[in-house]
């Protein structure tokens, strides 16, 4: 088990590892590099004037926190966006899974703008028609005593804990302020203070400095390893992303999610599963757990519980951890709000009556499998995931970066991660024509180098 000043301590062994990785896109890290990037890409590009005065624009009036790909969108629909000179791209990003059930589904829409004429915002203050309605409706179709709406899915990840650390002096009976959270290595939920105090990437935690305290890092798909620091009775939740995505797509080992379960329960800690990127279908199920049968005791969702609309976030767990927040002890001023309620009761029944994860799982089969047999072997070190969150890795000596964008002059639009992978997630409505179609633009494009 680590602490955040042993992982400070290895943070040099990291950050040569993050040299290496990102080595071939040194060249490119702030909005102003993305910028000028464009303007010589447009030489030989689609990317002409338009795009580069919105590039521009961003890059003089905008926080350089972002490196986006030089595209400018102007719409979207399905799997599909067009940018603002009219060129039009397959989508694998989906905003990073937050658009499963593709962009501005009708249905989804639909609801938002008879919402949106009624009541959009009550605050809590104030009973609202639509809350309850969302939070049965959730409830019963993942199997769960209570929720909790918040916004962002960050917010949802800062309830997780802050319930988890409640129920540790309320039921566990840990001592004030002694409580003990239990992170994966190579986690990322988000960008607050807590989520950067538990991260193990030094470009995300360096510079943001006194961190949360009583938060440990265990390595990822290490079932020993968390059994070992369950040990310690302060411990009371471990967060985990069934698969990470961020870090790469990181699919564990098989058994893992069912030894999580075993281990929490023996030692009586909360298992916060972090659904917010893998959940709602992606995966090719409705929640990734279920590939093993096994429920969290804390379930955190977020992005496609809008249909990538509006943001709602949620969780949800028992009533025994659900209960210990009283009145004025948490809260939100737009979470449960209506607008965002009533389109995420459509956007999960588009998800259900549309059978998405289904079809995620079948899509994702036949893109792996397909990558698998067309991609050179000696630009790919590896291809994996979990129904339409997959990634390929890219071998040393090939750009991942300029990789995409070649594939957006094809296009297709996807981002690379930690330097040399490249995460490719559709929206989950994808067919087989089109996901053929977008897999030959991913094989015409590697034969370029």
């Amino acid at each position: 088990m680590l602490s955040k000043n042993l992982v400070k301590n290895a943070s040099s062994l990291v950050s040569r590892s993050i040299q290496q990785r990102n080595a071939s896109s040194t060249k490119l890290t702030s909005a102003a590099a993305s910028a000028k990037q464009a303007k010589d890409d447009s030489k030989s590009s689609k990317i002409g004037a338009q795009s580069q005065a919105i590039f521009d624009r961003e890059d003089k009036y905008g926080a350089h926190n972002y490196h986006p790909l030089p595209v400018a969108i102007d719409k979207a629909k399905g799997i599909f966006m067009w940018d603002v000179e009219g060129n039009k791209y397959f989508d694998f990003l989906s905003a990073y899974s937050a658009v499963n059930q593709g962009h501005c589904h009708p249905r989804i829409i639909q609801t938002l703008k008879e919402q949106a004429d009624k009541v959009t915002l009550t605050s809590r203050a104030f009973y609202n028609t639509v809350l309850g309605e969302f939070e049965e409706y959730l409830c019963k179709l993942l199997g769960f005593d209570k929720v909790l709406p918040m916004n962002t899915g960050v917010e949802a990840g800062e309830t997780s804990i802050k319930l988890a650390r409640k129920w540790a002096y309320q039921v566990k009976g840990v001592p004030k302020n002694q409580a003990v959270v239990l992170f994966a290595a190579e986690n990322f939920w988000g960008r607050t203070l807590s989520a950067v105090s538990s991260s193990t990437d030094p470009s995300c935690y360096e510079g943001f400095g006194p961190y949360m305290p009583n938060f440990k890092i265990v390595p990822y798909n290490d079932l020993k390893a968390l059994e070992e620091a369950c040990k310690d009775p302060n411990v009371c939740a471990f967060m985990v992303e069934p698969i990470q995505g961020e870090a790469g797509v990181i699919v564990p080992s098989d058994g893992y999610y069912k030894g999580i379960r075993e281990i929490c329960t023996k030692n009586n800690v909360l298992w916060i599963a972090d659904e917010i990127q893998t959940g709602l279908a992606r995966s090719g199920k409705r929640l990734c757990v279920d590939y093993e049968d096994v429920k969290p005791d804390i379930l955190v969702l977020g992005k496609a519980l809008s249909g990538g609309v509006i943001p709602v976030s949620a969780v949800l767990t028992r009533d025994e951890v659900m209960l210990t927040i009283k009145p004025g002890e948490h809260g939100s001023t737009y979470g449960g709000n209506p607008l965002g309620c009533k389109v995420a009761i459509t956007a999960l029944k588009v998800l259900e009556e549309e059978k998405l994860a289904d079809n995620a799982f079948v899509m994702g089969n036949l893109f792996t499998s397909e990558l698998r047999k067309r991609l050179p072997k000696e630009m790919v070190t590896d291809i994996r995931g979990r129904g339409l969150l997959n990634a390929v890795e890219i071998s040393k000596g090939y750009d991942a970066l300029e990789f995409c964008m070649r594939l957006r002059d094809n296009g297709l639009l996807a981002k690379p991660t930690h330097g040399d992978k490249i995460r490719f997630a559709p929206p989950l409505v994808i067919n087989h024509e089109q996901m053929m179609e977008a897999v030959d633009i991913i094989h015409k494009t590697a034969l370029t180098f």
